[in-house]
C-alpha cells in the first residue's frame, strides 16, 4: 500500500504478471522510499513524520491481546499531525500504522516511513501510541508497504533501493531482534507484514522474514508475551496468486503461526469493472481454500474463516480506465453490507486504506488521493460502517 494511495501498474514485474494472470496490484505504499507510479502523490524521500516531536522515555507496558475480530484501518503516519487524535476523532480505536522500514538498503534498523529522525530506537510515536492505548484502543505496526520495495527483478545483480527490512537486513538474528525491539518498545501484541511489489518474489527475503518471525514467536513464548503475526498480501478476485501462496508455504515451513492473512481487494488492474463487494467476498472465500493447502492443512472451514482478513480501499482505488474514469468504487453503503458479511463469516480482521482518506473533500479528483476518498461522503462514514465488526472477546488465533 502506498502513502500516496495504491498503485503498482508501471513496473516491469507487474506488466509481466498482468499478462499471465489478473493479479491485484494492490500497493499499500506509505513511506519515504521506493517507486511511486503514475497517479502517486507521496512525499519524496526524507519526509519527516509531522507532529510527533516527543518520544518519551522507557518502553510502553504490553497491551492486551487484540479482539478476536478487529477492525483496524491503515493510517499513514506521515499524513496526520497526531495518530492519537485521528484515532479519537474517527472513532477507530484500533489502527494499523503504516509503515516501518529500513532507512537505507543494508540496514537492520527500523524507522517509521524510513525517516532517519523517526527511529524505533528513539521511541518515535511512543507517546501517541500510549494515548491510543489509554483510550481503550491499540495499534498494529505494519512493516513494508509497496514503497519499501523497488521495480528491479534481478535480485542477484542489482538489489538496490530495498528498504523492506527483511530484504535489507541479511542477518536473520539481527532481523529478529529488530522485530523484538518493536514489541518491547511499543508493547504491541501483533506485527503485520505488508509484503508486495518485488519483495513478495524475493525468495531470500521471504524465507528470512519467516525464519525471523518464528524466532520472535519462540522468544515471546519464552518471555510470556503475546506476539501474533499477520500478513497483508495482494489478491486477485480469486484469491492469492502464486507468489502469495509461495510466501505462505515458506511461513508454514519455518513454523510461523499466523493470526490472519489479509488480502487487499482492490487495484486489480485487469481492465474489468468490479463489484467491490462481490469480488471481495469471492476472493476471501477462495482464500479459505488456499489457507487449507498452505498454513492450515488440518483446520475446519470455520477455523479457516477465522484466519481471513480483508482490506478494502475506500472510495476510488488507483485504477483508471483508458478513458481516465474511476470504475472501481467502494461506497459507504457497500461498506455497511460488507461489514455484515464479514461479521457473519467470522473473519479475523477488517481494514481499509486509509483512515486519513475517510472524508469527502475531493469528490471530483481525477486520480486517487492520499487524504480523501475521491467520492462524496460524510467524514468518517467508512469507519462508522466498519466499526461494529470489532468483537468484545479476546482470543489468540493460531
Amino acid at each position: 500500500m502506498k502513502r500516496s494511495v495504491l498503485r503498482t501498474g508501471a513496473s516491469a514485474l507487474l506488466a509481466t504478471v498482468l499478462v499471465a494472470a489478473p493479479l491485484a496490484a494492490s500497493a499499500l505504499a506509505c513511506g519515504s522510499r521506493g517507486h511511486q507510479g503514475p497517479g502517486s502523490h507521496g512525499t519524496p524521500g526524507g519526509h519527516h513524520v509531522p507532529g510527533h516531536p516527543g518520544h518519551g522515555t522507557g518502553p510502553l507496558r504490553p497491551g492486551q491481546s487484540l479482539p478476536s475480530q478487529v477492525f483496524a484501518p491503515y493510517l499513514d503516519v506521515t499524513a496526520v499531525d497526531s495518530i492519537a487524535q485521528t484515532s479519537e476523532e474517527s472513532g477507530a480505536k484500533y489502527v494499523t500504522l503504516a509503515f516501518l522500514q529500513a532507512d537505507k538498503p543494508g540496514s537492520c534498523d527500523l524507522y517509521w516511513a524510513g525517516d532517519p529522525d523517526q527511529s524505533v530506537a528513539s521511541r518515535a510515536l511512543a507517546d501517541e501510541i500510549a494515548k491510543i492505548r489509554k483510550a481503550g484502543g491499540d495499534v498494529i505496526p505494519s512493516f513494508g508497504g509497496y514503497n519499501a520495495t523497488n521495480d528491479i527483478v534481478d535480485w542477484a545483480n542489482n538489489p538496490a533501493n530495498l528498504t523492506e527490512i527483511a530484504d535489507s537486513c541479511k542477518d536473520v538474528n539481527k532481523l529478529a531482534k529488530a522485530y523484538e525491539q518493536v514489541v518491547t518498545t511499543y508493547g504491541v501484541t501483533r506485527l503485520d507484514f505488508d509484503i508486495e511489489g518485488t519483495s513478495i518474489t524475493n525468495k531470500e527475503g521471504v524465507d528470512r522474514r519467516n525464519e525471523a518471525a518464528a524466532l520472535v514467536q519462540k522468544w515471546a513464548k519464552k518471555n510470556h508475551r503475546t506476539v501474533e503475526i499477520s500478513y497483508t498480501l495482494p489478491s486477485s478476485t480469486t484469491g492469492l496468486v502464486q507468489s502469495g501462496l509461495d510466501l505462505l508455504n515458506s511461513a508454514a515451513a519455518h513454523g510461523v503461526k499466523l493470526a490472519s492473512v489479509n488480502i487487499m481487494t482492490f487495484d486489480y488492474w485487469d481492465g474489468a469493472v468490479h463489484d467491490m463487494v462481490a469480488d471481495a467476498e469471492q476472493a476471501a472465500t477462495a482464500l479459505t481454500g488456499q489457507l487449507k493447502t498452505t498454513i492450515l492443512p488440518h483446520a475446519s472451514q470455520s477455523e479457516l474463516w477465522r484466519h481471513v482478513g480483508v482490506i478494502q480501499m475506500i472510495g476510488t482505488d488507483d485504477y483508471r480506465s483508458p478513458e481516465g474514469v474511476a470504475t472501481d468504487i467502494f461506497t459507504p453503503a457497500q461498506a455497511v453490507t460488507f461489514e455484515k458479511w464479514a461479521k457473519q463469516h467470522d473473519l479475523a480482521y477488517l481494514g481499509f486504506w486509509a483512515l486519513q482518506r475517510d472524508n469527502g473533500s475531493c469528490p471530483d479528483a481525477t486520480v486517487a488521493q492520499n487524504n480523501c476518498s475521491g467520492i462524496e461522503q460524510d467524514t468518517w462514514a467508512f469507519t462508522k460502517a466498519f466499526k461494529p465488526f470489532t468483537s468484545t472477546g479476546w482470543a489468540h488465533r493460531h
